[in-house]
């Protein structure tokens, strides 16, 4: 299936510069603390997969493969899974840049929806709530972060 031509952009601004914001997208466990287990590694070629909540006939797996790895400036990956009905093939990409003030500018762009689709509605508003109350700055700061709720029903079932 072709991908659709709508993006979700979004701007982050955090304080601390690239060469940390960085490992925000690309050390599993920190990835872990805002979006979702992973098991993420910054070289090209490498497939990785982000594991969430199964729902319905989902798995709760996205399958990722790195496409773009310029460190400190720009990192992208493929990012497909969802119900069989509805399954996303599209392409989440990061970048990177310095601020004057000595932070970063972190502009995400996920690309390749249709603009019908729903994942597209709920994406479009997750990503633009992921950042509450500077949250990427207080993870690189080692602010501590409650269990988030997919984990805590992870923890209870073991």
């Amino acid at each position: 299936m072709p991908r659709g031509t709508e993006s979700i952009e979004v701007d982050y601004t955090l304080a601390h510069p690239p060469q940390e914001v960085w490992r925000l997208l690309t050390e599993p466990d920190l990835l872990a603390k805002w979006l979702m287990p992973n098991d993420i590694a910054a070289v090209i070629g490498h497939k990785f997969n982000f594991h969430t909540k199964p729902m319905g006939d989902w798995d709760g797996i996205v399958d990722c493969e790195v496409i773009e790895c310029d460190p400190w400036t720009r990192f992208a990956y493929s990012w497909q899974g969802g119900p069989a009905n509805s399954r996303l093939d599209t392409i989440c990409s990061w970048t990177l840049t310095p601020t004057e003030s000595g932070g970063t500018l972190l502009h995400l762009s996920h690309s390749g929806f249709e603009a019908s689709m729903f994942a597209y509605q709920i994406m479009s508003q997750g990503w633009r709530n992921m950042n509450p109350d500077g949250k990427f700055d207080r993870i690189l700061d080692c602010e501590p972060f409650p269990v988030r709720e997919c984990e805590r029903e992870e923890i209870t079932a073991s």
